[in-house]
């Protein structure tokens, strides 16, 4: 019998967390994650679920359809990666973490059973996950895959609903070096006779969609193609998204990327009302204006303080900074940048991304996989970006708040361990 914190401690040694690792743990294929659901009574086939893939956009679009469906009364199970702070926050009902208790419980079963496989951490994270929404009862889980698609181990789902938000350079050595090959990979969770819908899509990555939605019978829409709002206003209380099918709404998220995601997710709520689901306009607005309260989402250009301002965000490819750096050059005042990487990223794009009339303060994540801080501050000097090196994540926040004004902004970003890291130092 383990208890909760050597339960956690046996899960990150299983096969290493790509997270943490980066490639020496990325273990493609779903034999593994089949055998594993069959040992545990197959779960997964005790409720129904819809299937998220995108290089960008999948938390956010996780997360407010669940809360969503849940203002609609239902009882809504979340899986998402990574976690922030607490492991358990990538799996919830109705915002809810799962408890201690049953994390200790479901590895003490794992253990006892000898399995001939040897599941990686997301393979047993993701059974554990499936086994608590079938315990819970859930109407309904909406779960994010974690790597890819076609290979991802939540793939052993067949979901009511798909989702693919979009298509960006990210994990190329696993997916592909060609947008199209990247798009294949995505595609891989459309399932027979099975809606998808898709955020945004042209060329190439368009072409891909429709052939494999053909191939598989597949009602396929393009959320870019007939947008469900006329026009969105940013407002003290977050995006006033005008004319959507359910009225006008306002959305607490605010990143300048949450236009293309509510695009998205209209399109889905649409897809499962037609397929029967009961939700009403007022479900849509609650659900899009408290998404942080009912999910727990952290992380998405999240306001921690003002004067200074301090913003992070877990933006970390080339994708989700084509968004940041026109919403970083907007901001009014000096801006002061907490920057990390990971150490399997070409950091070159991003970079050139970043804004130049801002002061660095390099740090790296408390994770095998992430860039040492000096490392960093090389390839950044060299794009012509200034700023000093830090050991740790807290300690180039602490300076940039030392040397921050009362009308400067402070963001934090460039890896989600680094967000991870600053949320785990502030709730010290």
């Amino acid at each position: 019998m383990v208890n909760y914190d050597e339960a956690i401690n046996f899960l990150y040694t299983q096969l290493p967390m790509f997270q943490r690792m980066g490639a020496n743990a990325y273990k493609p294929g779903l034999d593994t994650s089949i055998a594993l659901d069959k040992a545990f009574g197959n779960p997964h086939l005790r409720f129904p679920s819809i299937h998220i893939a995108g290089t960008n956009g999948k938390g956010s679009t996780a997360h407010t359809l669940a809360a969503i469906l849940q203002s609609a009364g239902y009882r809504v199970g979340l899986y998402t990666s990574p976690h922030l702070v607490d492991f358990r926050e990538r799996i919830r009902v109705n915002g809810e973490m799962i408890s201690h208790n049953a994390v200790i419980n479901f590895v003490n079963r794992y253990q006892s059973l000898n399995l001939d496989c040897k599941p990686s951490f997301f393979e047993l994270t993701m059974t554990m996950a499936f086994e608590h929404f079938a315990n819970e009862k859930v109407d309904i889980a909406v779960i994010e895959t974690g790597l890819g698609g076609r290979l991802d181990s939540t793939n052993i789902i067949t979901p009511i609903l798909s989702i693919i938000t979009n298509i960006s350079f990210d994990h190329t050595a696993f997916l592909g070096d060609t947008l199209a090959a990247i798009a294949s990979e995505k595609a891989g969770i459309i399932k027979r006779n099975i809606p998808v819908v898709v955020g945004e899509a042209s060329g190439d990555v368009k072409q891909t969609f429709l052939d494999k939605s053909t191939e598989m019978n597949s009602p396929i829409k393009f959320a870019d193609e007939n947008k469900a709002f006329s026009s969105a206003e940013l407002t003290p209380d977050g995006y006033l998204y005008h004319n959507t099918p359910f009225g006008n709404i306002t959305g607490e998220l605010t990143g300048e990327c949450q236009q293309k995601n509510t695009a998205t997710i209209l399109s889905a709520i649409e897809q499962l009302r037609l397929i029967g689901w009961e939700i009403t306009p007022d479900a849509v607005k609650q659900g899009f204006a408290n998404v942080c309260k009912l999910t727990g989402l952290a992380g998405r250009w999240m306001e921690l303080q003002q004067s200074p301002r301090v913003v992070c965000d877990t933006g970390h490819n080339v994708g989700g900074w084509e968004y940041l750096s026109r919403q970083l050059s907007q901001i009014k005042g000096k801006l002061h940048m907490v920057i990390g990487f990971v150490n399997d990223k070409d950091i070159s794009h991003i970079l050139d991304m970043m804004p130049r009339n801002a002061t660095y303060y390099f740090t790296r994540a408390d994770i095998p996989r992430a860039l040492p801080a000096n490392e960093v501050k090389t390839i950044a000097e060299e794009k012509g970006l200034s700023g000093k090196a830090y050991s740790t994540v807290a300690e180039a926040y602490n300076n940039a708040l030392t040397n921050a004004t009362s009308d400067d902004t402070i963001f934090i970003g460039g890896s989600t361990f680094v967000v991870a890291d600053l949320l785990s130092h502030l709730k010290q």
